[in-house]
């Protein structure tokens, strides 16, 4: 039978971002190391702010959100933003609750120089090399890669004075992948 959809919204909802996440997935590992980092820098995050006054993002949002645009290859912090309102993932990384709107990403620019100031980038980078300098993987587990193919008997790099042959660029097997290359050819005459 065929299932159909069904258009009410949820108005109440008993789900968390913990329950979303799978238990195996990598970047439940990546987040245990981040929390110890931003556990160490707590006493420069207390300087770094009054005491009083309208609150912000806290600086550690932001460390996990650069994390996660840098683990993402996400560019801008404005297109982060905009994934943030819909991404669960991100939402479970930065301790976001599912219903939480993003934060405006001039966020980003307007504690930039208070962050840089205080040098927190330098030393959330160390503590990260130091985290994971814990975690280093056992070698002897690891099993050496070895090669499937043996390698032919030649002549030794000494005995053959005469430099590898240049292949001609027009029957490179890969030209095709490259539309502006292609299109330069053409211009000149080479297609």
């Amino acid at each position: 039978m065929r299932g159909s959809n069904d258009p009410q919204l949820a108005m109440l909802t008993t789900l968390s971002t913990e329950e979303l996440i799978p238990t195996d997935h990598p970047i439940r590992k990546i987040r245990v190391v981040v929390d110890a980092v931003l556990g160490e820098l707590y006493p420069v995050f207390d300087r770094m702010y009054a005491a009083g006054g309208r609150t912000s993002v806290p600086p550690e949002v932001l460390l996990r959100s650069t994390v996660l645009m840098a683990m993402y290859s996400i560019c801008s912090e404005r297109a982060f933003c905009e994934r943030l309102n819909y991404d669960l993932l991100f939402k479970w990384f930065l301790d976001m609750r599912i219903d939480q709107p993003a934060f405006d990403a001039t966020t980003f620019s307007k504690n930039r120089k208070r962050l840089l100031e205080h040098e927190v980038a330098d030393l959330f980078f160390a503590a990260v090399v130091r985290q994971a300098k814990l975690y280093q993987p056992r070698t002897d587990l690891v099993q050496p890669r070895t090669r499937r193919r043996t390698r032919r008997p030649g002549p030794d790099i000494d005995e053959d004075p005469t430099p590898p042959q240049r292949r001609d660029r027009r029957q490179h097997p890969c030209r095709a992948r490259c539309a502006s290359t292609a299109r330069r050819d053409v211009l000149r005459g080479r297609w």
